[in-house]
Protein backbone atom coordinates (compact mmCIF):
# COMPACT_ATOMS: atom_id res chain seq x y z
CA UNK A 1 0.00 0.00 0.00
CA UNK A 2 0.82 3.14 -0.81
CA UNK A 3 0.71 5.72 2.23
CA UNK A 4 -1.27 8.95 1.15
CA UNK A 5 -2.01 12.29 1.90
CA UNK A 6 -4.92 13.89 0.30
CA UNK A 7 -4.54 17.82 -0.44
CA UNK A 8 -7.89 19.03 -1.72
CA UNK A 9 -10.77 21.70 -2.05
CA UNK A 10 -14.18 19.83 -2.06
CA UNK A 11 -15.51 20.63 -5.01
CA UNK A 12 -17.47 18.20 -6.63
CA UNK A 13 -14.85 16.28 -8.04
CA UNK A 14 -12.37 16.15 -5.15
CA UNK A 15 -15.53 14.23 -3.47
CA UNK A 16 -14.69 11.30 -5.84
CA UNK A 17 -11.17 11.63 -5.26
CA UNK A 18 -11.53 11.31 -1.31
CA UNK A 19 -13.87 8.25 -2.02
CA UNK A 20 -11.39 6.46 -4.20
CA UNK A 21 -8.30 7.42 -2.05
CA UNK A 22 -10.07 6.31 1.30
CA UNK A 23 -11.29 2.25 -0.75
CA UNK A 24 -9.09 1.53 -3.04
CA UNK A 25 -6.69 -1.08 -1.63
CA UNK A 26 -3.68 0.15 -2.72
CA UNK A 27 -3.79 3.26 -1.09
CA UNK A 28 -3.08 3.94 2.82
CA UNK A 29 -4.74 7.35 3.29
CA UNK A 30 -3.23 8.89 6.39
CA UNK A 31 -5.14 12.31 6.32
CA UNK A 32 -6.97 14.45 4.37
CA UNK A 33 -5.87 18.49 4.21
CA UNK A 34 -7.72 21.40 2.99
CA UNK A 35 -6.47 24.34 0.25
CA UNK A 36 -8.87 27.24 -0.47
CA UNK A 37 -9.78 26.81 -4.08
CA UNK A 38 -13.29 25.79 -5.33
CA UNK A 39 -14.31 27.49 -2.37
CA UNK A 40 -13.05 29.98 0.58
CA UNK A 41 -11.06 27.57 3.43
CA UNK A 42 -13.68 27.35 6.27
CA UNK A 43 -16.15 26.34 3.42
CA UNK A 44 -14.10 23.33 2.19
CA UNK A 45 -13.00 21.91 5.34
CA UNK A 46 -16.50 21.67 6.43
CA UNK A 47 -17.14 19.69 3.41
CA UNK A 48 -14.45 17.40 3.34
CA UNK A 49 -15.43 16.86 6.91
CA UNK A 50 -19.27 16.23 5.49
CA UNK A 51 -17.78 14.01 3.01
CA UNK A 52 -16.21 11.92 5.22
CA UNK A 53 -19.45 11.89 7.65
CA UNK A 54 -21.09 10.00 4.88
CA UNK A 55 -18.65 8.18 3.28
CA UNK A 56 -17.63 6.50 6.88
CA UNK A 57 -13.81 8.53 6.06
CA UNK A 58 -12.03 8.13 9.56
CA UNK A 59 -8.76 9.89 9.32
CA UNK A 60 -7.46 13.09 10.80
CA UNK A 61 -8.35 16.57 8.69
CA UNK A 62 -6.18 19.50 9.37
CA UNK A 63 -6.90 22.95 7.44
CA UNK A 64 -4.67 24.75 5.32
CA UNK A 65 -4.01 27.65 3.42
CA UNK A 66 -5.67 30.21 1.28
CA UNK A 67 -3.70 31.52 -1.81
CA UNK A 68 -2.62 35.39 -2.18
CA UNK A 69 -5.37 35.50 -5.33
CA UNK A 70 -8.08 33.94 -2.82
CA UNK A 71 -10.03 32.72 -5.97
CA UNK A 72 -12.89 30.49 -5.75
CA UNK A 73 -15.12 28.90 -8.23
CA UNK A 74 -18.46 29.44 -7.30
CA UNK A 75 -20.24 29.29 -11.45
CA UNK A 76 -19.13 25.65 -11.13
CA UNK A 77 -19.51 24.54 -7.59
CA UNK A 78 -22.23 26.34 -6.26
CA UNK A 79 -22.29 28.93 -3.08
CA UNK A 80 -21.59 26.16 -1.03
CA UNK A 81 -18.91 24.84 -3.08
CA UNK A 82 -20.71 21.64 -3.19
CA UNK A 83 -24.37 22.54 -4.21
CA UNK A 84 -26.60 20.06 -5.47
CA UNK A 85 -27.24 17.52 -2.26
CA UNK A 86 -27.93 17.24 1.39
CA UNK A 87 -24.84 16.09 3.37
CA UNK A 88 -24.49 15.33 7.18
CA UNK A 89 -23.19 17.43 9.53
CA UNK A 90 -19.42 16.70 10.10
CA UNK A 91 -17.63 14.56 12.43
CA UNK A 92 -15.28 16.06 14.85
CA UNK A 93 -12.40 14.81 12.72
CA UNK A 94 -10.48 17.72 12.26
CA UNK A 95 -7.17 17.60 13.90
CA UNK A 96 -5.28 20.69 16.05
CA UNK A 97 -2.00 20.66 13.53
CA UNK A 98 -2.49 22.72 10.62
CA UNK A 99 -2.21 21.11 7.05
CA UNK A 100 1.53 21.54 6.23
CA UNK A 101 2.38 20.56 10.14
CA UNK A 102 0.29 17.19 9.61
CA UNK A 103 1.73 16.61 6.37
CA UNK A 104 5.30 17.18 7.92
CA UNK A 105 4.88 14.96 10.70
CA UNK A 106 3.55 12.44 8.09
CA UNK A 107 6.52 12.34 6.06
CA UNK A 108 8.93 11.97 9.42
CA UNK A 109 7.21 8.58 9.71
CA UNK A 110 8.46 6.98 6.20
CA UNK A 111 7.83 7.80 2.24
CA UNK A 112 4.69 9.59 1.62
CA UNK A 113 3.03 10.40 -1.41
CA UNK A 114 1.11 13.86 -1.82
CA UNK A 115 -1.78 13.87 -4.06
CA UNK A 116 -2.76 17.62 -4.49
CA UNK A 117 -6.94 18.19 -6.40
CA UNK A 118 -6.81 21.89 -5.52
CA UNK A 119 -4.57 24.89 -5.55
CA UNK A 120 -1.02 24.03 -4.42
CA UNK A 121 -0.83 26.25 -1.93
CA UNK A 122 0.08 23.59 1.06
CA UNK A 123 2.39 21.69 -1.02
CA UNK A 124 5.00 24.40 -1.85
CA UNK A 125 4.64 25.67 2.15
CA UNK A 126 5.62 22.35 3.04
CA UNK A 127 8.75 22.67 0.20
CA UNK A 128 9.96 26.04 1.64
CA UNK A 129 9.15 24.82 4.86
CA UNK A 130 11.01 21.34 4.90
CA UNK A 131 12.76 20.91 1.41
CA UNK A 132 14.97 18.28 2.85
CA UNK A 133 11.95 16.42 2.94
CA UNK A 134 11.17 13.97 -0.33
CA UNK A 135 7.41 13.21 -1.24
CA UNK A 136 6.05 12.26 -4.55
CA UNK A 137 3.56 14.50 -5.90
CA UNK A 138 0.70 13.73 -8.04
CA UNK A 139 -1.37 16.98 -8.50
CA UNK A 140 -4.62 17.87 -10.85
CA UNK A 141 -3.94 20.70 -12.77
CA UNK A 142 -2.30 22.07 -15.73
CA UNK A 143 -2.74 21.18 -19.75
CA UNK A 144 -0.75 20.79 -22.25
CA UNK A 145 -3.08 23.48 -24.22
CA UNK A 146 -6.12 25.53 -23.27
CA UNK A 147 -6.74 26.07 -19.54
CA UNK A 148 -10.63 26.31 -18.21
CA UNK A 149 -10.76 29.30 -16.24
CA UNK A 150 -8.18 32.02 -18.57
CA UNK A 151 -7.70 31.00 -22.22
CA UNK A 152 -4.47 28.81 -21.40
CA UNK A 153 -4.41 28.60 -17.73
CA UNK A 154 -6.67 25.60 -15.68
CA UNK A 155 -8.11 27.10 -12.32
CA UNK A 156 -5.48 25.35 -9.78
CA UNK A 157 -2.74 26.92 -11.34
CA UNK A 158 -4.06 30.04 -11.84
CA UNK A 159 -5.35 30.68 -8.72
CA UNK A 160 -1.87 30.60 -7.08
CA UNK A 161 0.92 30.00 -10.14
CA UNK A 162 3.73 31.12 -7.34
CA UNK A 163 2.81 27.52 -5.67
CA UNK A 164 2.51 25.45 -9.10
CA UNK A 165 6.06 26.98 -9.67
CA UNK A 166 7.90 26.13 -6.51
CA UNK A 167 6.41 22.34 -7.34
CA UNK A 168 7.57 22.04 -10.35
CA UNK A 169 10.87 23.81 -9.91
CA UNK A 170 11.68 21.32 -6.53
CA UNK A 171 13.24 18.44 -8.07
CA UNK A 172 11.06 15.83 -6.47
CA UNK A 173 9.21 12.60 -8.42
CA UNK A 174 6.26 14.84 -9.81
CA UNK A 175 3.66 13.97 -11.90
CA UNK A 176 1.11 16.19 -13.54
CA UNK A 177 -2.48 15.13 -14.53
CA UNK A 178 -3.98 18.03 -16.64
CA UNK A 179 -6.75 18.48 -18.59
CA UNK A 180 -5.69 16.37 -21.36
CA UNK A 181 -6.07 13.45 -18.99
CA UNK A 182 -9.13 14.61 -16.79
CA UNK A 183 -11.67 15.18 -19.98
CA UNK A 184 -11.21 11.90 -20.83
CA UNK A 185 -12.89 10.95 -17.29
CA UNK A 186 -16.50 12.13 -18.48
CA UNK A 187 -19.29 11.16 -16.78
CA UNK A 188 -21.91 9.94 -19.06
CA UNK A 189 -25.52 8.82 -18.56
CA UNK A 190 -24.55 4.80 -18.21
CA UNK A 191 -22.33 6.51 -15.00
CA UNK A 192 -24.76 7.96 -13.28
CA UNK A 193 -27.29 4.78 -14.50
CA UNK A 194 -24.51 2.88 -12.62
CA UNK A 195 -24.48 4.90 -9.73
CA UNK A 196 -28.11 5.28 -9.00
CA UNK A 197 -28.23 1.49 -9.92
CA UNK A 198 -25.61 0.74 -6.17
CA UNK A 199 -28.67 2.39 -4.27
CA UNK A 200 -26.69 2.76 -1.34
CA UNK A 201 -26.91 6.72 0.53
CA UNK A 202 -23.24 7.67 -0.61
CA UNK A 203 -24.18 6.34 -4.42
CA UNK A 204 -27.15 8.46 -4.58
CA UNK A 205 -25.51 11.42 -3.18
CA UNK A 206 -22.89 11.27 -5.51
CA UNK A 207 -25.39 11.11 -8.43
CA UNK A 208 -26.95 14.04 -6.99
CA UNK A 209 -23.77 16.00 -6.55
CA UNK A 210 -22.75 15.33 -10.14
CA UNK A 211 -25.88 16.22 -11.55
CA UNK A 212 -25.34 19.45 -10.66
CA UNK A 213 -21.75 19.83 -11.23
CA UNK A 214 -22.86 18.44 -15.18
CA UNK A 215 -25.45 21.63 -15.12
CA UNK A 216 -23.12 24.00 -14.95
CA UNK A 217 -20.04 21.97 -16.64
CA UNK A 218 -22.99 22.41 -19.34
CA UNK A 219 -24.11 25.94 -18.93
CA UNK A 220 -20.56 27.41 -18.54
CA UNK A 221 -18.63 25.09 -20.80
CA UNK A 222 -21.43 23.49 -23.12
CA UNK A 223 -19.97 20.12 -21.84
CA UNK A 224 -22.34 17.39 -22.28
CA UNK A 225 -20.82 14.92 -20.55
CA UNK A 226 -19.09 16.70 -17.10
CA UNK A 227 -15.40 15.94 -16.76
CA UNK A 228 -14.48 14.15 -12.67
CA UNK A 229 -10.88 15.77 -12.90
CA UNK A 230 -9.81 14.95 -9.15
CA UNK A 231 -9.74 11.32 -9.04
CA UNK A 232 -7.90 11.11 -11.86
CA UNK A 233 -5.13 11.87 -9.66
CA UNK A 234 -5.80 9.10 -6.97
CA UNK A 235 -5.57 6.40 -10.01
CA UNK A 236 -1.71 7.43 -10.99
CA UNK A 237 -1.31 6.50 -7.95
CA UNK A 238 -3.47 3.08 -7.19
CA UNK A 239 -4.06 2.37 -10.31
CA UNK A 240 -0.92 3.35 -12.80
CA UNK A 241 -1.97 1.62 -15.84
CA UNK A 242 -4.57 3.41 -16.31
CA UNK A 243 -2.99 6.20 -17.40
CA UNK A 244 -0.64 7.09 -20.08
CA UNK A 245 1.90 9.86 -19.14
CA UNK A 246 4.70 10.85 -20.83
CA UNK A 247 8.55 12.86 -19.16
CA UNK A 248 8.66 16.19 -20.18
CA UNK A 249 9.91 19.60 -18.57
CA UNK A 250 7.08 21.74 -16.90
CA UNK A 251 7.45 25.38 -16.12
CA UNK A 252 4.93 28.17 -14.83
CA UNK A 253 4.00 31.48 -16.45
CA UNK A 254 4.09 33.72 -14.08
CA UNK A 255 4.41 37.08 -15.88
CA UNK A 256 2.57 37.00 -18.97
CA UNK A 257 -0.30 39.61 -19.74
CA UNK A 258 -2.29 37.42 -21.14
CA UNK A 259 -0.89 33.60 -20.06
CA UNK A 260 -0.30 33.96 -17.04
CA UNK A 261 -0.94 30.59 -14.84
CA UNK A 262 -0.20 28.74 -18.04
CA UNK A 263 1.55 25.54 -17.71
CA UNK A 264 4.33 25.68 -20.70
CA UNK A 265 5.03 21.48 -21.35
CA UNK A 266 7.93 21.10 -23.64
CA UNK A 267 6.67 17.42 -25.53
CA UNK A 268 8.93 17.49 -27.94
CA UNK A 269 12.38 18.69 -25.94
CA UNK A 270 12.78 21.62 -28.34
CA UNK A 271 14.10 23.66 -25.40
CA UNK A 272 16.40 21.02 -24.36
CA UNK A 273 15.70 21.23 -21.21
CA UNK A 274 15.23 18.45 -18.75
CA UNK A 275 12.49 16.37 -17.84
CA UNK A 276 11.12 17.72 -14.56
CA UNK A 277 7.57 16.16 -14.54
CA UNK A 278 5.47 12.87 -15.42
CA UNK A 279 2.95 14.49 -17.63
CA UNK A 280 -0.69 12.71 -17.66
CA UNK A 281 -2.26 12.31 -21.30
CA UNK A 282 -4.12 9.17 -21.81
CA UNK A 283 -6.75 7.62 -19.64
CA UNK A 284 -8.46 4.33 -19.75
CA UNK A 285 -11.78 5.61 -19.36
CA UNK A 286 -13.84 2.41 -19.18
CA UNK A 287 -11.43 0.99 -16.60
CA UNK A 288 -11.18 3.81 -14.25
CA UNK A 289 -14.88 3.91 -13.53
CA UNK A 290 -14.72 0.80 -13.17
CA UNK A 291 -12.46 1.68 -10.12
CA UNK A 292 -14.26 4.34 -9.25
CA UNK A 293 -17.58 2.74 -8.82
CA UNK A 294 -16.07 -0.17 -6.92
CA UNK A 295 -14.51 2.09 -4.59
CA UNK A 296 -18.34 3.79 -4.15
CA UNK A 297 -19.67 0.23 -3.64
CA UNK A 298 -17.03 -0.35 -0.71
CA UNK A 299 -17.61 2.19 1.01
CA UNK A 300 -21.62 2.23 0.27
Amino acid sequence: MTPVVLDCDPGHDDVFAMVLAAAHPAIDLRAITTVAGNGPLDQVTTNALRICALAGIDVPVAAGLSSAGNENAPSIHGESALDGADLPEPAELLVSADAVSLTERSLSEGPLTIIATGPLTNVAALIRKRPDLRPRIVFMGGSCGRGNWRPLAEFNIWVDPEAADTVLSSGLDVTMCGLDVTHQATATPDVFERLRALATPLALTLADLLGFFASTYHSVFGMPDPPVHDPVAVAAVAEPGLLRTVAAPVTIELAGTHTRGATVVDLHGVTGNPANAQVALGLDRGGFWDVMLKAVERLG
